[in-house]
């Protein structure tokens, strides 16, 4: 059995079973390895790679196997909002899946669709920021971004395959490339000391690094849009999560062989290892490193589809339960999507990137590292509330079916639980307050030398874009609440009146 919500609407919506396992796989792979953060990792150093190791090893492995009980055992169509719900209720599944979903169309107007537009002026064609090109491209990529999620998965999933096996492939290039060019040129050494992990990396990277490997739960979003995913859950999983952690800890490495961490700016510091190790193509390199822009701006692109696709069907389903307006838990017959929460995304997304684009002052590499600690703070923040369901839902809903169980009964559970409650909650502490945890440890840290901006500016940019959040959750919960309770008056007097009249 699986325990469902009874007052969704969604229950009484039929959904296509579209997605195979390896569709599942190829959709965790296109949200999981953020190509953008590879080259923000690996400007720590060499120690950047140390601490991805640790985070894969005591973060993604058992993150990865507590998602895989949940998705396996609680397959209702929403994911998160469902095990939230749960466990928690709908006041705090509303705040939470708030969070969640919001930090997508955030992340696709901020930073994905900056880093994507830079990518174009720099190697493909001139497009300068501010421009009307500059906005076109932009606005472009949003849209496009949200009609593939607006189509249907049956026809989606082929673009989000297509992106992870470009990312994986666009990779797999840039690792051997690495090897003719060190061949050819020789590779920057390592000394032994260089990969020892410091407070100060730590503190700067864990962020950055957590944000990076989430995302095993996206493909829950449309749960019952899966064709077994008491089977398919788990054993995704497991191959969506090894193929992601190589494709974070094999480039890294390459990145540092070539360039040195202090070179290594932004998002932009993989394009220019890439063009650097294309030397070894001569007059080719700059046609190949043409293709290789082309491919990165793919990716991104359907890397924010994929986000669009999960993210918008868990918030479809919070407003389906009435956890927010249900005007937007309504999915197409013809489409089977959640078109109306798909064009709020695109709304949100649009705003939020023309904001970005004339109110921030700074370079690029500013506005890309601010907007993403944004989209860092709401999506680590919706976890702190995620996670703890695993632990709630064993004792609450004991009796519902568990394909795929956390190894090691409740010891096994409890460990894997703190594990990923830990990191999560300091995570989520660095990036809302950053430079708060340094001084603890005699560490100085200079806020305008890192953010290009001072505390003040930033605190008050993040910590007030968190509150918007928080209260656009509950004024949608409680603005529902209402218009239901309405309803149901209205029902009531109805029947009053029937009974009226019969006697």
């Amino acid at each position: 059995m699986s325990a469902q919500l009874e007052t969704s609407n969604l229950r009484t919506q039929h959904f296509r079973k579209t997605l195979g396992r390896a569709d599942i796989v190829l959709m965790s792979i296109s949200a999981i390895i953020a190509i953008d953060t590879i080259a923000l990792i690996a400007g720590a150093g060499a120690e950047a790679f140390t601490w991805t190791l640790v985070i894969g090893i005591t973060f993604l492995f058992p993150y990865a196997l507590v998602i895989a009980e949940l998705g396996s055992a609680f397959h209702e169509e929403g994911g998160p909002f469902v095990w939230v719900r749960l466990a928690f209720g709908k006041l705090t599944a509303a705040v939470a899946t708030m969070f969640y979903w919001i930090t997508n169309p955030l992340w696709m107007g901020g930073s994905l669709v900056f880093i994507s537009a830079a990518t174009w002026d720099a190697y493909i064609s001139p497009l300068p920021p501010g421009s009307v090109g500059d906005y076109v491209f932009k606005i472009a990529f949003i849209w496009l971004a949200i009609a593939t999620a607006v189509i249907g998965l049956q026809y989606g999933k082929h673009i989000l395959a297509a992106g992870a096996i470009v990312k994986v492939g666009l990779l797999a290039i840039f690792v051997i490339t690495v090897v003719l060019y060190g061949l050819r040129y020789g590779i920057n050494g390592f000394a032994a000391g260089d990969f020892s992990p410091t407070t100060a990396g730590f503190l700067a990277v864990t962020p950055v690094i957590l944000f990076a490997v989430v995302g095993f739960e996206a493909p829950n979003g449309a749960a019952e849009e899966m064709r077994n995913p008491q089977r398919d859950v788990p054993r995704a999983i497991a191959a969506s999560g090894t193929i992601s952690m190589l494709c974070y800890l094999v480039p890294i490495f390459a990145l540092l062989a070539v360039v040195p961490a202090d070179r290594i700016e932004g998002a932009g510091g993989f394009l220019e290892a890439l063009r650097e190790v294309f030397k070894v193509y001569g007059g080719a390199s700059e046609p190949i490193m043409m293709v290789a822009g082309l491919l990165f701006v793919f990716i991104a692109f359907t890397q924010a589809s994929a986000w669009m696709i999960a993210s918008d069907r868990v918030q479809a389903a919070a407003g389906g339960d009435g956890a927010f307006f249900r005007y937007f838990g309504k999915f197409s017959e013809r489409l089977g999507t959640p078109v109306r929460m798909n064009l709020l995304s695109g709304i949100v997304a649009t705003v939020f990137c023309l904001a970005a684009t004339v109110l921030l002052e700074g370079s690029a590499a500013t506005i890309f590292t601010i907007v993403l600690i944004v989209a860092i703070s709401t999506l680590l923040l919706s976890y702190l509330v995620i996670f703890p369901t695993i632990i709630v839902l064993r004792r609450k809903y004991a009796d519902v079916e568990r394909p795929f169980r956390v190894p090691g009964g409740k010891a096994g559970l409890w460990v894997s639980f703190a594990l990923i409650y830990a990191w999560v909650l300091l995570g989520s502490w660095v990036a809302v307050f950053p430079g708060t945890l340094e001084p603890l440890f005699g560490l100085e840290y200079d806020f305008i030398d890192v953010w290009g901006v001072d505390q003040l500016v930033f605190e008050t940019f993040t910590i007030g874009t968190l509150v918007v959040i928080a209260l656009l959750a509950v004024v949608g919960y409680f603005w529902q609440r209402s218009r239901d309770r309405a309803t149901d008056l209205d029902v009531i007097d109805e029947l009053d009146v029937l009974e009226g009249t019969a006697s």
